[in-house]
């Protein structure tokens, strides 16, 4: 058993060559900027700051593995936590996903390599049931916890509850399932811009989960685990504070966020946190023009190093 199972030290991130904001995701993402940018700049931006987003994860003894992508047709590779996850015991799920193009970003190489450098038992693919319209966007459409064994999960396009459910049952998650949206209205789109759940806290935009009796059973689930509960603002979840991940070296944990999170958060809450992990912001400014920050791009190895 891991020392600390929700935190891993590992993480695959991918640097796109060509990155910019995906059309064919803009519909249900209202994280996505709509203004206007310079492509080329926007895209020169994102290869540098994944690169230096790489480079202070290191700094801070986490194992970042990086792949590069040259491609033209995958504008949102550098998320790749959406198409694979892996799990302590060896278990490696590869997700359907919702937009044509981004099933693209699926990479046989990176597999390989997990399998070379880890010890993979098992890969299971649940990639075939976008034949049949039905979604699962690995760790942005759920928010595993890795401690209580909870899959927690924001129905949305992105999000089918019966693929939820198959893949709980391979994986023993217990899932839940919960409606939340923005003040227009608008399904948020993945459950990981929501919620980070670390090893002894829980940051969420709790407000905007629209079952207030779901929502309180969520908040008692995270206080009887023992987990500090802090709670995020809408416009705080709009400035990515919920999209962090709770990393390790040794025996320190770190969570790493995006400076336009670290920024939004209050005095209170970065003490709060800073009881528990080391924050370290990075700067991800155009990579969020995307949609995503920190914790989309950062895919989590939960594997027995070979």
């Amino acid at each position: 058993m891991s020392l600390f199972p929700q935190a891993p030290n590992a993480v695959v991130m991918i640097r796109p060559h060509h990155f910019s904001p995906n059309e064919q995701t803009a519909g249900d993402n209202s994280f996505q900027s709509s203004g206007e940018f310079d492509p080329a700049e926007v895209s020169r931006l994102a290869y540098e700051q994944v690169t230096k987003a790489a480079e202070t994860l290191r700094s801070h003894g986490i194992n970042v593995h990086i792949f590069e992508d040259e491609s033209t047709d995958t504008p949102d590779s550098v998320f790749p936590n959406n198409w694979f996850s892996t799990h302590l015991g060896g278990q490696i799920a590869i997700y359907p996903m919702y937009a044509p193009n981004r099933r693209k970003e699926r990479r046989s190489d990176v597999i390989e390599f997990l399998k070379a450098h880890y010890r993979v038992q098992d890969v299971i693919d649940y990639s075939g049931l976008e034949y049949d319209n039905l979604f699962l966007e690995g760790t942005g459409a759920m928010v595993l916890d890795h401690i209580e064994r909870v899959a927690y999960a924001a129905r949305s396009n992105r999000t089918d509850s019966h693929v939820l459910e198959r893949f709980c049952s391979h994986f023993n998650f217990e899932p839940m399932v919960f409606d939340a949206q923005d003040k227009q209205g608008k399904a948020v789109y993945h459950t990981n811009v929501l919620m980070c759940i670390g090893s002894d806290f829980v940051i969420a935009g709790f407000e905007m989960m629209t079952d207030t009796k779901r929502r309180d059973e969520i908040i008692r689930r995270f206080e009887f685990a023992g987990k500090k509960v802090i709670h995020l603002t809408e416009a705080q979840i709009g400035a990515f504070c919920g999209n962090a991940l709770e990393l390790h070296a040794g025996s320190k944990r770190l969570l790493a966020l995006s400076s336009t999170a670290f920024a939004a958060l209050s005095q209170s809450q970065k003490a709060l946190l800073e009881q528990s992990v080391t924050l370290v912001p990075l700067d991800v400014s155009a990579i969020e023009l995307a949609g995503g920050s920190v914790r989309c791009m950062l895919a989590g190895i939960h594997l027995s190093k070979r």
